[in-house]
């Protein structure tokens, strides 16, 4: 059996995560999502709007997924979750900034050194990120008849 770890925040779930999970299902035959824990969210995006465990809940509700768990604390180090999910492949989303060269060298220092890290194809949507629609959103309210921003 092969289990496929996949990684993110999933603030706001859309088309873009559920494509990012169904592509990583199809790496292997168990999917283990890490949900971003709210401080590592904090520290490297923004304030999350939903918590933690509750996006965890409704990502474990996804048909792909398996399996989600909460990831570490910020102070915990990445590679400790290793550990708990025993991974045969990290897949990593189109747009995730992580880089498959310094994963594979911290994934050989830690003696994970089989573990394959694969890109995962992106959506062809322009609607496939969270700040894309945030902004659009955010478009749409603005640009609305009465909105707040409408010049008399």
């Amino acid at each position: 059996m092969v289990r496929v770890m996949a990684v993110g925040i999933f603030d706001l779930l859309h088309a873009g995560h559920l494509h990012y999970l169904e592509q990583a299902k199809s790496l292997g035959d168990e999917l283990v999502v890490v949900v971003a824990h709210d401080e590592t969210v904090r520290k490297q995006k923004h304030e999350p709007i939903t918590a933690q465990n509750l996006r965890r809940r409704m990502v474990e509700g996804l048909k792909p997924v398996d399996r989600a768990i909460a990831g570490n604390h910020p102070r915990i180090h990445i590679f400790e979750i290793l550990e708990i999910v025993k991974p045969d492949v990290i897949a990593l989303g189109y747009d995730q900034k992580h880089s498959i060269e310094a994963i594979r060298e911290g994934l050989s220092k830690f003696g994970y050194g089989h573990v394959e890290v694969i890109r995962v194809e992106g959506l062809s949507d322009d609607l496939d990120g969270t700040r894309k629609i945030i902004s659009r959103i955010l478009d749409l309210w603005q640009g609305a008849e009465g909105g707040p921003y409408e010049e008399d």
